[in-house]
């Protein structure tokens, strides 16, 4: 062997020792053991070598991209890579994959080379091992958790043994034939079991996640070419691509993969759920031309369109999306619309939607923060009709739902269904304080804050007193630390800080905390307000301040 070519062999090895080293300095026990559906950690490698450069890593090598430009000053050949290289770190890979222990390897390894050489690039495939006595385990654990968890399964489920699950259903290693039916039916059980769950939102994330790394690294290349870069893929049909009637199982899976990012994934990601959609079209599929322009099919033909002199509503589940076009601007067209969209969420269509308005009219809630979308132009429109607040109570009780949210938001500006209806009938009649405290114990602030700006205005407009107090209080409870309420002036009369006290007693510590910091700025400012304070007043906020600081 060419002493150079052995050199740079050896130089190659002490880069996979190193990484095996790296790999091998975890505690892999301890990681596999927080699923059964985990038998091992890693599954790919990747050595590059480009201008005498070697590096080893955990990356995945795509080989149906084009190679890399080669150069004259690269003294390497394809030849000895294929002849001499491969043969020499597959073995070399192998031993030391022999000697490692169980749960730092998955049940499949594949090893990949990309090599800069003379004549371009090389990209190679330089081992593939499977352990066939983990592969049996991991299928066992996968029937027994479908069985037992899902299908026989009354309690949500943990999100980590749906990333794992969704990934396993869809590799070709361990089920070389993909089972639509029986995919799709797995991850409606694992939505319906996490229903109203917080985590809700992430399973669905998992879902998505690997439904599109298969519809794009293995089902698309079949089918189309990549005339565009791995990050902005641009698809172009092979001149050859055809579906025959065994393929149309595929072709549903792929349409269930778009209309699961379509309606859950962030607006960035609408993109890739079309782009499958369009693709499903170009190859024919009478039902992906269908999607796109009457939804689902789920629902009636009546319950998704409506066309009247005074307004015209149609609504495609598939896109969570109802567009409104108002002929008329009077309170009969909203009317119209409202009983369109309550009846609509009433029948199951998806809470997290987003409505596309057609309308003369520009109205928004005297909310800061609320994002200037459709959705919440049709709602201000609306409720500047009294006479409609009715129906706009109707709605929100239909719509609210915790975890779902109108999808024309997004970060800050994320709301849950029917929260502009609830704002502005809040701010325009105080008999609405019940439905904004119904609001308030669905909302979740961790992902939401936008009730923060509506707690101000709500104070503003309706001030504290007798009234208000309690709603307020409840308010307060689910905004967050970063929210401006100016209420310390109402609060210097002693009989609205006694409203206050008496709507906190009983709370736990650390609400009482939250309420302390959102209105005076903490326990010690608090605290120090107190020793100020003379008579009854003093002794209050004392007791407040010890309230919002025990143990």
């Amino acid at each position: 062997m060419d002493h150079t070519l052995e050199a740079l062999l050896d130089e190659m090895k002490q880069e996979i020792d190193q990484w095996v080293a790296y790999i091998s300095n975890i505690d892999a026990e301890k990681i596999v053991k927080r699923t059964p559906l985990q038998v091992g950690i890693h599954g790919h490698a990747l050595l590059e070598y480009a201008r005498g450069r070697v590096d080893v890593t955990d990356g995945e090598l795509d080989l149906t991209m084009p190679e890399g430009k080669g150069g004259p000053n690269e003294w390497l050949t394809g030849e000895q890579v294929r002849e001499q290289i491969v043969p020499e770190l597959a073995s070399y890979m192998q031993h030391k994959l022999n000697g490692m222990p169980p749960a730092i390897i998955d049940y499949q390894f594949t090893f990949n080379g990309k090599f800069r050489v003379r004549e371009g690039g090389v990209n190679v495939r330089i081992l593939e091992y499977v352990d066939e006595t983990k592969k049996k385990l991991l299928l066992d654990r996968i029937s027994a958790y479908i069985g037992n968890k899902l299908e026989a399964g009354q309690y949500p489920t943990k999100p980590l043994e749906t990333f794992f699950l969704s990934r396993h259903l869809l590799d070709e290693g361990l089920f070389p034939e993909a089972d639509p039916g029986r995919i799709i039916s797995v991850f409606e059980n694992i939505q319906q079991l996490n229903k109203g769950n917080k985590h809700l939102a992430e399973h669905r994330n998992h879902l998505s996640g690997a439904l599109r790394n298969w519809v794009e690294n293995h089902w698309l290349p079949r089918y189309f070419d990549n005339t565009g870069t791995e990050w902005q893929k641009v698809y172009k049909k092979k001149s050859d691509a055809r579906l025959d009637n065994t393929e149309q199982g595929l072709v549903e899976l792929v349409l269930y993969s778009a209309i699961l990012i379509l309606k859950y994934d962030p607006s960035y990601s609408r993109s890739a759920g079309l782009a499958m959609l369009n693709c499903a079209v170009e190859l024919g599929s009478a039902r992906a031309k269908r999607l796109t322009v009457e939804g689902s099919g789920t629902f009636a033909r009546e319950d998704i369109s409506l066309r009247d002199e005074f307004a015209e509503c149609t609504a495609n589940d598939v896109f969570a999306e109802v567009t409104i076009a108002i002929k008329q601007e009077t309170e009969e067209s909203y009317a119209r619309a409202l009983r369109f969209l309550t009846r609509l969420l009433s029948l199951g269509f998806p809470k997290s939607y987003q409505i596309k308005l057609k309308s003369s009219v520009k109205q928004w809630l005297p909310v800061k923060g609320l994002a200037k979308s459709g959705t919440h132009r049709f709602f201000a429109n609306a409720l500047e009709y009294p006479k409609l607040h009715p129906l706009l109570e109707e709605y929100a009780g239909v719509a609210m739902e915790t975890f779902e949210w109108y999808t024309d938001t997004e970060g800050e500006k994320s709301c849950m269904p029917g929260s502009y209806a609830v704002f502005g009938l809040g701010l325009a009649d105080r008999a609405y304080f019940p439905l904004v405290e119904q609001y308030m114990e669905k909302v979740d602030e961790e992902h939401q804050s936008v009730q923060n700006g509506f707690t101000v205005a709500l104070a503003g407009r309706h001030g504290v007193n007798a009234e208000t107090i309690s709603t307020l209080v409840k308010c307060m409870l689910h905004s967050g630390d970063s929210m401006k309420l100016k209420i310390g002036a109402e609060l210097a009369d002693d009989r609205h800080l006694r409203l206050l006290i008496d709507q906190v007693r009983g709370l736990k510590r650390h609400e009482v905390e939250h309420i302390v910091y959102l209105v005076w700025g903490g326990t010690d400012k608090l605290k120090r307000i107190a020793g100020k304070a003379e008579g009854e007043r003093g002794k209050w906020l004392s007791e407040l301040a010890q309230a919002a600081s025990r143990g």
